[in-house]
């Protein structure tokens, strides 16, 4: 649940309404613009993280570890996730020129640690299931991530509200941190496990 919510803390309102506010004028061909940029990254950002996730067995050579092995992995790149947008949250109250584009980069950054960390809490999901209750966890992870999605787009609305893009990436980072909590609960539990 935490970690689909750090992702739509930052993603599900506040981004594209900090890129309207750089792109548009509030004028008409402007706002067409802007929407037409907007949509654009968002649909390349869930395609690249599509891509990444199908090649995270590769990329994290999965296929050859173990259990325990894998938990570890889960654990850094979790732990990887929580920094990058509490870093980013901090750009803004620096000003840097090209603030925008270290806003893109970083949440490039995200998305490629996102789809790894998804890949691997997708395989720990089965990894730690019985043949007796597949369907029944598959079904609480499902759960889990939509829960995750509803409290990152509430999440998301009430902190670009309260404080724009800074508070949005410093809230999405609280998730994150609570998901790297519960996965250190793997380390425990796999020891269960064969």
């Amino acid at each position: 649940m935490f970690l689909y919510g750090a992702r739509d803390t930052w993603f599900a309102v506040g981004i594209p309404i900090f890129f309207y506010s750089v792109l548009s004028d509030g004028t008409d061909d402007s706002n067409r613009q802007a929407f037409f940029l907007i949509g654009s990254f968002m649909a390349l950002w869930i395609i690249a993280y599509g891509v990444i996730q199908a090649l995270a067995p590769k990329l994290l050579k999965q296929r050859t570890q173990t259990l325990e092995a894998t938990v570890a992995t889960a654990s850094l790149w979790i732990g990887l996730l929580s920094l990058i947008p509490a870093t980013l949250a901090l750009a803004p109250w620096f000003d840097p020129p090209g603030l925008v584009a270290i806003i893109v980069v970083g949440l490039l950054v995200f998305g490629f640690v996102f789809a790894l960390n998804s890949a691997v809490h997708s395989y720990l999901i089965l990894a730690f299931t019985s043949d007796k209750r597949v369907t029944l966890d598959i079904g609480f992870y499902y759960m889990a991530n939509a829960s995750g999605r509803l409290l990152g787009t509430v999440m998301s609305g009430a902190s670009y509200q309260i404080g724009g893009l800074p508070a949005c990436l410093a809230s999405a980072a609280a998730p994150a941190i609570a998901a790297w909590l519960a996965t250190q609960s793997l380390v425990t539990a796999q020891k269960s496990f064969p």
